[in-house]
């Protein structure tokens, strides 16, 4: 019994398992609601969609959009850029990871950013599709 509980509170101190997060490729791609051509069609997603991984099989990969909807995607539609969106109404995009730093321009809810560098202490560093790069709060996105 014991045992037991020394197992439970290291597992629950162990930090948990960071989503994966993969975005569309450079086309367009068509959600369906199994793994199968066949199956009905949910929704069409534009390229660099980013999307959370919930299950991966040969051909077709399980994902969840930012507004929880939960379809299926063939893995060839799946792009190595990783992309992320903005979540809020602004979000400062700040030339260093401070708060402080200086302001490089803002994103607007629902933009589409290219994710650089993996978010540390609570910011990432992304790019805007007209070039412009800098660090947004990790909290302000979704998809990183």
């Amino acid at each position: 019994m014991r045992a037991a509980a020394a197992l439970l509170a290291l597992a629950a101190a162990l930090p948990a398992a960071a989503a994966e997060f993969r975005s569309l490729g450079d086309r367009a791609a068509i959600l369906y609601d199994a793994p199968s051509l066949k199956a009905d069609r949910i929704f069409v997603a534009s390229r660099g969609h980013p999307f959370e991984v919930l299950v991966k099989l040969d051909q077709w990969t399980k994902v969840r959009d930012a507004g929880g909807e939960v379809a299926w995607v063939e893995n060839h539609a799946l792009g190595e850029r990783r992309n992320a969106v903005v979540t809020v109404p602004v979000a400062d995009i700040r030339a260093a990871p401070d708060a402080a730093a200086a302001l490089v321009f803002e994103a607007y809810k629902q933009v589409l950013l290219e994710v650089l560098e993996p978010p540390a202490a609570g910011w990432v560093k992304v790019r805007h599709r007209d070039g412009q790069e800098g660090f947004a709060r990790a909290a302000h996105l979704w998809g990183v």
